[in-house]
């Protein structure tokens, strides 16, 4: 079972200068931590659970891997919800990876947090409208080899420059920019 305390001291040490934008959810994430019974649990949408996702940066260091999600209808980064089964939070954003894109990923024993985004999901199925507490994560891949699945449209390998084109929000920029830094410098 994943310990809340010590994801609270995760995202608590969490920071960057650069950008303020992050400090809204880290607080608010930080809350969900510390004022829930069950923040990882998907059944509870007040104030809404926690979700990982991870940032694979492509072999050359100059691309990562975007999917379309099918509900929302936008690029995303692949992630999703913890599983009872997830011993380490990371572990949720990697087994994501893996089912949504079959990225072989370079094996890491506690890949780095390079972003933390709250934002809302829409009401669907048999969920209200709720928030998503994210955590994410960055990966290497070992390879440039990615497949679509039953869960996402399509993959792909998105540089800087295509940013736009992808619509990317602003958390996931940022992300990828520590992402990259984070993996260059390793």
């Amino acid at each position: 079972m994943i310990d809340a305390r010590q994801h609270a001291t995760l995202v608590s040490s969490f920071a960057d200068s650069g950008d303020q934008t992050f400090y809204k959810s880290q607080e608010l994430l930080l809350q969900l931590l510390q004022h829930t019974p069950a923040p990882f649990s998907r059944a509870q949408f007040l104030p809404g659970h926690i979700t990982c996702t991870g940032l694979v940066v492509h072999p050359s260091r100059e691309a990562f891997v975007v999917v379309h999600h099918r509900r929302l209808d936008r690029w995303l980064l692949p992630g999703g919800h913890v599983e009872p089964d997830d011993a380490e939070i990371w572990e949720t954003a990697r087994r994501e990876v893996v089912e949504e894109t079959g990225a072989l990923l370079v094996p890491d024993s506690y890949p780095l947090l390079v972003g933390i985004d709250v934002h809302a999901i829409p009401p669907g199925r048999r969920e209200p409208y709720h928030l998503h507490h994210d955590l994410i994560f960055g990966f290497r891949a070992a390879s440039e080899e990615v497949t679509p699945t039953e869960e996402v449209r399509r993959v792909a390998w998105c540089r800087p420059d295509d940013w736009d084109r992808y619509d990317l929000p602003i958390s996931i920029r940022l992300s990828a920019r520590r992402a990259f830094s984070s993996v260059h410098s390793s």
